[in-house]
């Protein structure tokens, strides 16, 4: 299994694994400090207790059922595979399978609430009371106080995230690994996640009403860092504080390690820019919003993020981790970033997004395709119950008994205009190409896939130590109306590689005469960015798996006065000296429909 120099582990490790491989064994986890808890699957929480009753089986959890394994490969986590994943960036084992339940549990499929329940109403951080606040901070002072194996223990809950988002599992029927960032799987793994938690905080408050608060990042009056984050249960000491307190700067959605430099005013207008860009132009189709279409097996892997996910999602993790740390703990590495409370809060806006686009596209539904229907994942409950729940599951907020309080959405009216007027952009251009200033492709452009033209960097790519700018071929230059709402045309660049697991952030820009002179999102120019956090990684080396981005252009190419041209100019700016870290294969027009 490991057959890959990088990711080989220490001998010892290697012989952890294999024990593992057999049965769950006490682990421990590879975190800062004083934060190990260690696995105990001989705990009264993950010893299941069955009768015989003729010729199948009951067990004490009331209605619950035991299944065997499906042998079928799907979206599933195998619970009996759980394992050692890996940081790459320092070589640190990580080890969150403490959190994973005993495989011999019995299983309840999810079951929506009842319809009498009460709604829970998640209302944004800068309206939140002193009584609500107070209550909530009462409830991660009780889960920080549970016994480490208690399911609802905070750690525990923390790491539920680091098993499923480092690699711990293989899915079921197949020896791939699952993961649920970077691929259609993001949304509704989140969604999941902090539903779960939001009921277990009820639960031990005694509040069935109780609503996790969202961050909204994403409008003026919710780009500080909240106060309450800063005090007691709440509180996390791996974090930047010289974003937090006390300068109490606007946040940055789009941080790329360096600080913009930008007043308050500015920085406010940037990222508004930003939003549109990530929740409307850039993502016209499920795809581009939601992250590409991982399939089970081997063969159906793929990394590609979707715009929420890149920025803001990616960013602000970066924006608030501590990034002097190793792995940029905590809310800076996926193994970790839920050991920060602000997590909770971080997601809770991330999920209002998916449910805001999705009224944008008249609520249709994302992808009609079982293997993301059916993809599921495991649960602890407020009841303690182990729970599957599969994406299908959790694709109707009003059938989960929660909603968000409304707030305004002023990015929609920030559409950017051109930084240069389109025609002298292209006038420029031509003559910066006839200096051989734009990358000329050897080999022409071969055909790609989906009607494409693909300028190819060659076998070993080329790092981006500095901007490079080339001339991408447009398929088709002439489409109609109808044309544009059935498909829209697709910026792909591809075999992203990054070389080490660390953060690495680049922007794409179209037909810019000058990369300085592009005020990021605030300009037409700019057509999106590639962030990659610290992952963590496991057997099989699957971070070395090569990542594609796909942004949508069709906005972009009419605000340009570009529909016309048989090519584009595109650049690849490196960010915050994150380019010598990254490689990438070549750049092509797709149509996605």
């Amino acid at each position: 299994m490991f057959n890959h120099a990088c990711c080989r582990p220490p001998p010892y490790l290697f012989d952890y694994y294999q024990l593992l491989r057999g049965k769950l064994l006490p682990v421990f986890n590879g975190g800062l400090g004083d934060r190990v808890n260690n696995y105990s699957p001989a705990s009264s929480y993950n010893t299941a207790t069955t009768t015989s009753n003729g010729g199948g089986s009951s067990t004490s959890a009331g209605a619950a059922v035991v299944e065997e394994p499906s042998m079928t490969s799907s979206l599933t986590p195998n619970l009996t595979s759980c394992h050692w994943s890996y940081s790459d960036h320092v070589g640190r084992p990580l080890f969150c399978c403490k959190a994973s339940p005993d495989p011999r549990l019995p299983v309840v499929d999810f079951q929506f609430p009842d319809h009498s329940d009460p709604i829970r109403v998640r209302r944004p951080v800068h309206r939140l009371s002193a009584d609500f606040i107070a209550k909530y901070e009462k409830a991660f002072a009780i889960m920080k106080s549970l016994p480490d194996d208690h399911p609802h223990n905070f750690w525990r809950q923390a790491d539920q995230h680091c098993l499923y988002c480092t690699g711990s599992y293989e899915q079921t029927g197949s020896d791939a690994l699952l993961f649920v960032h970077r691929d259609w799987l993001f949304f509704p793994f989140h969604r999941a996640y902090i539903y779960f938690h939001e009921r277990i905080i009820g639960k031990l408050i005694g509040d069935d009403t109780f609503a996790l608060p969202y961050w909204p990042w994403d409008v003026p009056e919710g780009m500080l860092f909240p106060d309450f984050y800063h005090r007691g249960a709440f509180n996390d000491s791996e974090r930047d504080f010289s974003h937090l307190i006390p300068l109490h700067q606007t946040a940055d959605i789009a941080f790329d390690g360096v600080e913009s430099g930008l007043g308050a005013a500015d920085q406010v207008a940037a990222n508004l820019a930003m939003m549109y860009h990530q929740m409307v132009s850039g993502a016209r189709k499920p795809e581009l919003f939601m992250g590409c279409r991982m399939r089970p097996g081997r063969a159906g892997a793929c990394d590609g993020p979707g715009t929420i996910e890149l920025i803001p999602h990616n960013t602000m993790h970066e924006w608030v981790t501590n990034r002097a740390n190793p792995d940029w703990e905590d809310m800076g590495s996926y193994y970790t970033a839920s050991r920060d409370p602000s997590f909770y809060a971080h997601h809770s806006n991330i999920d209002r997004l998916w449910s805001v686009w999705k009224e944008l596209h008249g609520g249709r539904l994302e992808f009609d395709d079982p293997a993301w229907l059916d993809a599921a994942f495991y649960f602890r409950d407020e009841n303690l119950r182990l729970v599957r729940v599969r994406v299908r599951d959790v694709l109707d907020m009003s059938k989960l008994r929660y909603t968000y309080e409304e707030i305004d959405r002023p990015w929609l009216e920030t559409r950017p205009k051109p930084a240069v007027e389109p025609k002298v952009a292209r006038g420029i251009l031509r003559e910066m190409e006839a200096r051989n200033r734009v990358l000329r492709m050897p080999g022409g452009a071969p055909e790609a896939p989906s009607g494409g033209t693909s300028p190819d960097f060659g076998p070993g790519g080329r790092m981006l130590e500095e901007p490079l700018r080339v001339k991408v071929p447009r398929p088709k230059r002439v489409r109609s109306a109808a044309d544009k709402a059935e498909e829209e045309e697709v910026l792909v660049v591809y075999g992203i590689e990054v070389k080490r697991d660390t953060f690495v952030k680049f922007d794409v820009l179209v037909n810019a005469v000058d990369e300085a002179a592009v005020a990021g999102p605030r300009s037409r120019e700019y057509a999106g960015a590639f962030v990659n956090v610290n992952r963590g990684v496991a057997h099989g080396d699957p971070h070395k798996r090569k990542a594609t981005l796909k942004l949508g252009i069709t906005e972009l190419l009419e605000d340009l006065e570009a529909e016309a041209d048989d090519s584009i100019w595109v650049t690849l700016v490196p960010k915050g000296g994150t380019g010598v870290d990254v490689t990438v294969g070549g750049v092509r027009i797709e149509y996605l429909r």
